[in-house]
């Protein structure tokens, strides 16, 4: 039997979201048809908006080539920084700023009893989704709540691409708070001027999705 979103049991209905889009928003490596089966496997317990716009993804992925879709995923996430899926670009204005929010989401993890991956930054969308989805639901919701407004306007910048991992970005957006009037005013504020170029690493609970690419692009 299907769970009914959002009324019944919402927040396994969350976990079952955030972990397809977890696996979803990893880097399509030799491991994307068992990640897809899985997806589809937990999108059989899901239905409405959300089972929809995962399930546009999960189609688009599995009728690419690899090649190309590797090629998608490098252009649409590592050549442009407005669709970074780097949280803590979008809300810190230097790197000592981004290197304590990167610390809060690793002291998140911690303090839930795992150490942050050693293979991706704490801040990427893939890895506290995942975090989200396995380790601690509270705590992962409310990393991504706060990070409501670089989620949007990430949504936003894929949408503008026409890119298919729109629709699971928007999947994670129907788990979350709708945004108020000032959000969707500063999201658009931050869309215009991008986030900051510089990067700061940190460095574990074990990943299920590859980490991202180690190269950086330039913007476009």
């Amino acid at each position: 039997m299907k769970l009914r979103p959002r009324n019944r049991e919402p927040a396994l209905h969350d976990r079952l979201v955030w972990q397809a889009a977890s696996l979803l928003l990893a880097y399509p490596d030799d491991g994307l048809t068992e990640r897809l089966d899985t997806v589809e496997s937990l999108l059989a317990h899901l239905d409405g908006t959300v089972a929809e716009l995962l399930g546009r993804t999960v189609a688009a992925l599995r009728t690419a080539e690899p090649m190309a879709a590797a090629m998608d995923y490098v252009a649409t996430f590592d050549m442009r920084r407005r669709a970074t899926m780097y949280l803590t670009y979008w809300t810190a204005g230097d790197t000592r700023n981004r290197g304590r929010e990167m610390l809060a989401f690793a002291t998140a993890y911690r303090e839930a009893g795992v150490e942050p991956p050693r293979s991706e930054a704490p801040d990427h969308l893939s890895v506290v989704l995942e975090f989200a989805a396995t380790v601690a639901p509270g705590a992962g919701r409310r990393l991504l709540t706060e990070h409501r407004v670089p989620i949007d306007v990430l949504r936003s910048a894929l949408a503008d691409a026409a890119s298919p991992y729109e629709h699971t970005v928007a999947a994670v957006c129907e788990t979350l708070p709708a945004a108020t009037d000032q959000e969707v005013r500063r999201a658009q504020r931050l869309a215009e001027a991008g986030p900051p170029a510089e990067a700061v690493g940190l460095q574990p609970f074990t990943l299920t999705v590859p980490p991202r690419r180690e190269e950086r692009a330039p913007d476009v």
